[in-house]
């Protein structure tokens, strides 16, 4: 096995929710508009094809008029418990896979989001990019999302 240790970023959350909450929050178009940007930003789902070997294409418009493009391609899904994809977000990362996986326990899921970047230098760049303030807030953002789907 590879040793990715200097080159993923990872964050681990307990979300307050059953494992499928947090699936379907993560997996689903309509949810995803919701959290997946920064705050006070809009996000358009271009592609969205939940599928191993599917695409997904998401935009974001800039407030200099350019757009934001986050998109790849699934490489594996085991239903409530992992996804894989490759992923660019243009113009700031390219080239990276995220690893996601979901543990339910009892009424709570254990969530493991990693980044896998090509090498240990742009791992370090992408991180002093910000990289735990944005996922962080985005994540936030998705917590808000799973309080409002238990409702």
């Amino acid at each position: 096995m590879r040793d990715l240790t200097n080159r993923t970023l990872t964050i681990e959350k307990t979300f307050n929710a059953p494992v499928q909450v947090v699936w379907d929050a993560w997996t689903q178009s309509e949810h995803i508009l919701k959290w997946w940007a920064p705050n006070g930003m809009d996000i358009k789902v271009i592609e969205h094809n939940f599928k191993v070997g599917g695409k997904w294409k998401y935009s974001m418009p800039m407030p200099d008029g350019n757009e934001f493009i986050s998109e790849g391609t699934y490489k594996e899904i085991i239903n409530l418990k992992k996804i894989v994809s490759s992923a660019d977000f243009k113009p700031m990362t390219e080239g990276v896979e995220l690893q996601t996986y979901f543990k339910a326990h009892e009424e709570k899921t254990k969530f493991i989001f990693s980044v896998i970047h090509p090498t240990p230098e742009y791992c370090k760049q992408q991180e002093e990019m910000g990289f735990y303030n944005g996922w962080g807030s985005a994540l936030n953002r998705l917590e808000v999302v799973l309080e409002s789907l238990l409702k």
